[in-house]
């Protein structure tokens, strides 16, 4: 098999078109209705089939799959090692982030990485933690920032820091008090992401335990029009004190903490544990240990830092 028609094979399988797999990959569509024909009469397989929308992969294009994944990325692997002989490597490394890591935390990533590596080119996923773990696993990623991910036989996980939740209402509204348990949670109108967001899962595992339902009036699924909607006194929402510092300058935001207990979440460095780690995976994830140093990842320590710069910016606006 030619991994270059496996390239062709894998990128159509994705993009669900031979038009927009030849657009993404710089080819004229006769020219790769022609390689993977090549690569069916090679294989003596009808590997994908055209419908209405686009194509799909036949049972044996979805068994190929996987494999022809693990060939690219193996074929990947050995293109590294070598540019690793390198003093100054070149070469691809995609990360995948949270969005609202990627807010805070993209810029002096990549800012690092180009002083460090600056032949290297640093190609950034953003999306919920659950979709970035299975692009992991998959071998589309090379490393990911996740919250909160479950268990995998086939990931390393290493926790960077972990950040108690806040319940968050406008300015305009009543004053909170300090503190707010579990159960008040319920007697406020709640506007937070959808199911399959990691932080919407810790806040309702922690209510469930407890038989606590809440008042969800609105769900959205970004930092930003999460932290909107609250500003503009449509509800309140429960989120980590990291997530307030996206919103700017201009949001007018309360806080009170939540618990005892509390909500806690925990974001993890993620790296596959069938790859071996190249040069520019190693680089990515000592600037990644600097940006969350070791003292971070203690209980409160995340918390009280955010916090801190929260309240100063509190007294900016106020001085202004």
């Amino acid at each position: 098999m030619d991994l270059r028609q496996l390239n062709y094979f894998v990128a159509v399988a994705d993009a669900g078109s031979f038009t927009r797999a030849a657009i993404a990959l710089n080819l004229v569509q006769s020219t790769l209705s022609h390689q993977i024909a090549m690569l069916e009469a090679d294989l003596g397989q009808r590997l994908l089939v055209r419908n209405g929308r686009g194509v799909t992969p036949t049972e044996a294009g979805a068994a190929l799959l996987s494999h022809a994944r693990a060939m690219l990325a193996s074929a990947r692997k050995a293109r590294d090692e070598l540019r690793d002989l390198h003093g100054n490597p070149s070469g691809r490394l995609a990360v995948g982030l949270p969005s609202q890591v990627a807010l805070s935390m993209a810029s002096p990533m990549v800012a690092r990485m180009r002083q460090r590596l600056p032949r290297a080119l640093v190609a950034i996923s953003e999306g919920l933690s659950l979709h970035l773990r299975e692009l992991l696993i998959e071998g589309r990623l090379d490393v990911a920032l996740l919250y909160d991910p479950p268990p995998s036989p086939q990931l390393a996980y290493r926790t960077l820091t972990r950040e108690s939740f806040l319940l968050v209402g406008p300015a305009s509204a009543p004053a909170l008090p300090k503190r707010v348990s579990l159960a008040a949670l319920a007697g406020y109108p709640m506007v937070l992401p959808g199911r399959s967001n990691a932080m919407r899962s810790q806040v309702d595992a922690a209510l469930a335990r407890r038989g606590i339902e809440l008042n969800i009036v609105a769900e959205a699924g970004v930092v930003l029009t999460l932290l909107e909607l609250v500003s503009d006194g449509l509800g309140y929402t429960a989120a980590p004190a990291s997530m307030l510092l996206h919103g700017g300058k201009r949001l007018r935001l309360q806080t009170a903490q939540i618990g005892p207990p509390a909500i806690r979440n925990r974001l993890v460095l993620a790296t596959p544990k069938a790859r071996a780690e190249t040069r520019l995976v190693r680089e990515f994830l000592a600037i990644v240990q600097e940006l969350y140093p070791a003292e971070s990842g203690r209980e409160g320590g995340a918390t009280a830092a955010t916090m801190r710069r929260l309240a100063a910016r509190s007294q900016q606006r106020s001085r202004g």
